[in-house]
């Protein structure tokens, strides 16, 4: 055999001889542990854990969505007659009512047609009661009376439609809201196509936003939503859902839901992008910190302390929110169970709750002091 090959394989053999030793010595290490541990547990020797209580708290069944901000109503304001503006009372983002006067154009011509029509209107009506006392005498004809009539008529549509016209060279809102930025400048010429600026009713806003077609049952009208937006850190808005799509959309297999902010001081725009958190439905549960638990195969269990013994619990756990697990079975209100300490814990083991030693030598020195005094 050659040189190499000795070396090899003594190299292997002593490999193998220090992975066994280091084996070996892990071996005891762990046996020495148990021993150790069985030993406390013998000679009565109690393992110091924290503890904490359980108890009740209100859990919501969540789920979250995004959607974009939309005024109540809104609208484009564009004039229904051409003209030039001679009054624009427009400040962008000034809240107005309903009614209260936004542009207007010069109205002189639909002015004189007004009066040309009143005049019409006057004549024709003279002209009919004339005739009209004739026909008493049989001086004037029927058909006279029916001409007369018709132009009367005429002369008073005449007259409506020339009050429209006037009516038309000034601009109001139609209802109360906010105004945005005015695309046009006092001077202007506009017509029927001018976007003059726009009016959002902000008192409330409304959000559209989608759900998985899974949430179709579980969602309702009144059902409380909570809204919050990069714009606003810190604060949250909350409003209800008003209504839901009867159907489901068959590509994206969620349906539509609309819900209403209440926003009365105008602090949301429309058009804003935001997160919303629905409330599907909340109950309350006992509950433990999370870091209670011990899991072991398929069993879920905590280690209650009664009278100074670690208890083995198993137990029924739920929902998980904010490092707090929900308790369906197992546990009741006030509970302590143990939190630090768990890797040497046995059911029945002595348990020593950590501060309960430190409070009770306070209280023997002061009691001692006492004594002295």
């Amino acid at each position: 055999m050659s040189v190499w090959k000795q070396l090899f394989l003594l190299c292997l053999l002593g490999a193998l001889a220090y992975g066994g030793y280091e084996g070996y010595q892990r071996y005891l290490s762990r046996s020495d542990t148990s021993v150790s541990a069985d030993n406390a547990e013998m000679t009565g020797s109690s393992t110091i854990v924290e503890v904490s209580a359980a108890s009740v708290a209100t859990l919501r069944h969540t789920v979250e969505a995004v959607g974009t901000t939309r005024a109540r109503q809104s609208i484009e304001i564009v004039p229904e007659a051409e003209g030039r503006i001679v009054e624009l009372a427009i400040t962008p983002g000034a809240k107005v009512e309903q009614g209260a006067v936004l542009v207007r154009l010069d109205d002189v011509i639909a002015r004189a047609d007004l009066a040309e029509a009143e005049a019409r209107l006057k004549e024709r009506t003279q002209a009919l009661d004339r005739i009209r006392q004739l026909r008493r005498t049989n001086a004037a004809a029927e058909a006279t009376l029916e001409e007369a009539e018709a132009r009367r008529a005429e002369a008073l549509a005449q007259l409506d439609r020339a009050a429209r016209h006037l009516e038309e060279r000034t601009i109001t809102a139609p209802f109360a809201g906010i105004v945005g930025l005015s695309n046009v400048d006092t001077g202007a010429r506009v017509d029927q196509s001018t976007l003059i600026t726009k009016l959002d009713d902000l008192d409330e806003v409304e959000i559209e936003f989608a759900l998985p077609e899974t949430l179709f049952a579980q969602v309702s009208m009144g059902q409380i939503v909570t809204a919050t937006s990069a714009a606003f850190p810190g604060e949250q808005f909350e409003g209800r859902i008003e209504a839901k799509d009867s159907r489901i959309d068959p590509v994206s297999r969620s349906f539509r839901t609309r819900a209403i902010l209440p926003n009365p001081e105008g602090t949301l725009p429309a058009g804003m992008f935001m997160s919303l958190e629905l409330v599907l439905s909340e109950a309350e549960r006992v509950v433990v910190p999370e870091e209670a638990l011990v899991f072991q195969a398929a069993e879920t269990y905590v280690f209650v302390v009664e009278d100074g013994t670690a208890r083995r619990v198993p137990l029924m756990t739920g929902q998980r929110r904010d490092g707090m697990v929900a308790v369906l079975a197992g546990l009741e209100v006030g509970d302590l169970v143990v939190i630090r300490g768990l890797q040497t814990l046995r059911d029945g083991s002595p348990v020593e709750i950590l501060g309960e030693e430190a409070g009770n030598e306070n209280t023997a020195q002061a009691e001692s002091e006492d004594d002295n005094t």
